[in-house]
């Protein structure tokens, strides 16, 4: 027996130090349809984040719903968060804990599903998860939806949150010239190189990467193709492949901290969560995003290009015309009929 214990103590040592020596991935947050299914038979919690509409047209029977999520939670102007005791209220009616094993879900592929979690995150969720192929992918399995209207048990909340996860508009300034830092612009090209202007100013952060976050997909042009019913399904919107996923963000170091911005750090939140699925550990949204950082005139900006407000005014004057018009011409219809 004892002869044995040198070779079994130097056989756990070399195991020892291969463990060690190797990463292991954290767990995905990323459900499929069985999995979904799985966590709704343990008792977890299923948040619809679409808007009430369309939830009561149907949803996966026992999914609670506060309407669609980015205005439920955000400011119409300013696109930040609601003051914490507003958005205690809110989720506390729907029973949304963030203690809890909860899944979050809505279209398939819509970034506003990812804020929700990155949302669900901020305020202390260890347990939250997110069902990327949303309802598309429920009906399209044959699972079972329902019309009728969860009754929530509702829970007092009173939120922590996590401030390493978000960055605000003097963070982001802060960082600018620091090497240890990256910044991640997930906005469409037009935006990027303010053609598209979507704020006082348009341009992008300096020394901004630009990877559109629909470079996520299977097909970045999915959602157009369905709209315009150039293909029959939406399996585009299916997220690329792990090992995809590390080639389209190569160029990014996944051990520096990274800062993701779009808009208003819904698109963000999607692209945010892909960096931590494929190993990025320093992942930071920054939540205003371009409508704070391009409406803060001192922060240095790059292909900065501002509205033509007169030209902006004179087309929506030419708009209302027409709309005078329109409204003028179904008048007469109207009281032309016998």
């Amino acid at each position: 027996m004892t002869s044995r214990m040198p070779a079994a103590a130097a056989t756990l040592a070399l195991l020892l130090l291969t463990l060690a020596g190797r990463s292991f991935a954290a767990p995905s947050v990323i459900l499929d349809t069985e999995q979904v299914e799985a966590a709704r038979q343990h008792g977890a919690l299923v948040w619809d984040v679409r808007g009430a509409g369309a939830w009561r047209q149907g949803h996966i029977p026992g999914a609670v719903n506060i309407d669609e999520v980015t205005g439920a939670l955000r400011n119409d102007n300013t696109e930040d968060y609601l003051p914490l005791p507003e958005i205690e209220r809110k989720l506390g009616r729907a029973g949304i804990d963030p203690q809890r094993e909860i899944v979050v879900y809505g279209p398939k592929g819509a970034p506003g599903v990812y804020f929700a979690l990155v949302t669900l995150q901020y305020f202390g969720a260890t347990k939250a998860l997110i069902y990327h192929g949303g309802i598309d992918d429920w009906m399209a399995a044959g699972k079972p939806v329902t019309a009728e209207a969860t009754v929530a048990r509702p829970v007092t909340l009173k939120l922590g949150t996590r401030p390493e996860l978000l960055v605000d508009t003097k963070d982001v300034i802060a960082r600018l010239k620091d090497p240890s830092v990256q910044i991640l612009d997930v906005r469409t090209p037009a935006e990027f190189r303010g053609e598209d202007i979507r704020a006082i100013r348009g341009g992008h952060i300096p020394g901004a990467i630009a990877i559109d976050y629909q470079n996520n997909q299977v097909d970045p042009d999915a959602v157009t193709k369905f709209e315009r019913r150039l293909v029959a399904n939406k399996d585009g919107l299916n997220l690329k492949s792990r090992d995809e996923l590390k080639k389209l963000y190569s160029a990014l170091d996944p051990d520096k901290e990274t800062i993701v911005y779009c808009q208003s750090g819904v698109r963000a939140s999607e692209t945010a969560t892909v960096l931590q699925e494929i190993g990025f550990t320093k992942v930071k949204v920054y939540d205003s995003s371009w409508l704070g950082y391009g409406n803060t005139l001192a922060a240095p900006a790059e292909d900065v290009s501002f509205v033509n407000v007169g030209m902006l005014t004179g087309r929506l004057s030419a708009l209302q015309k027409r709309l005078d018009a329109m409204e003028k011409e179904m008048a007469a219809m109207k009281a032309a009929k016998p």
